[in-house]
C-alpha cells in the first residue's frame, strides 16, 4: 500500500520555477526534481483547493506551470471540519495567525489522514518548534497529525 502525501505549494513552485544563481535555492530545486517521479509511483499524492489557488497567484506562465504539474494529484476537499482544526491551531499559536493558509494545509492534511505534508517553508511548517506545537495541537483535537518534511528528508527515507 503507498503512503499518502501532501504537497504543499512551495514544492511546486521549486519544481518548475526557472533555475535560481542561489546555491541553496538551487539545491532545493535539485531536490523537487529528483522526487518528483515518485511522487505518482511510490505514493498516493494530494494537493487541495488551496494548492490550485496558491499555485495559480502570480506570473502567469508561471502560474501555469504550476497547474500543470499538480493536475495528476488527487484533490482533497477543505471541509468544515479542516477549517475549524486551522483555527484550533491557529488559536493554539501553532500557527502564526497572520498565515491562515499554513494552518489550514496541515489540517487538511490531518483530517484526512494523510501521512506526512511535504513543504518547502521552512518558516511556518517544517522547523522543530513548530512540528511540537501543531503536533500536540492537532493530536488534542483527536487526529493523527501528519509529519512535516522537506522534499530532501522524503528522499533520505527512500534510500
Amino acid at each position: 500500500m503507498k503512503r499518502k502525501l501532501y504537497l504543499e505549494t512551495t514544492v511546486v513552485s521549486y519544481f518548475t520555477a526557472r533555475p535560481s544563481r542561489d546555491l541553496l535555492v538551487a539545491g532545493h530545486q535539485e531536490a523537487t526534481r529528483e522526487l518528483w517521479p515518485t511522487l505518482t509511483k511510490t505514493y498516493d499524492t494530494y494537493v487541495s483547493a488551496l494548492v490550485y489557488e496558491e499555485a495559480a497567484r502570480g506570473d502567469a506562465e508561471q502560474a501555469a506551470k504550476r497547474l500543470a504539474a499538480i493536475q495528476p494529484f488527487l484533490m482533497l476537499d477543505i471541509d468544515e471540519d479542516a477549517r475549524r482544526l486551522a483555527e484550533k491551531i491557529i488559536a493554539g499559536k501553532g500557527i502564526p495567525r497572520e498565515y491562515p493558509e499554513d494552518a489550514l494545509h496541515i489540517a487538511v492534511a490531518a483530517v484526512h489522514g494523510i501521512a506526512a505534508v511535504v513543504t518547502w517553508n521552512f518558516a511556518h511548517l517544517s522547523n522543530p518548534f513548530t512540528r511540537m506545537m501543531v503536533r500536540q495541537l492537532v493530536e488534542n483535537e483527536g487526529y493523527v497529525c501528519p509529519e512535516v518534511c522537506s522534499p530532501e528528508e522524503l528522499l533520505e527515507n527512500q534510500s
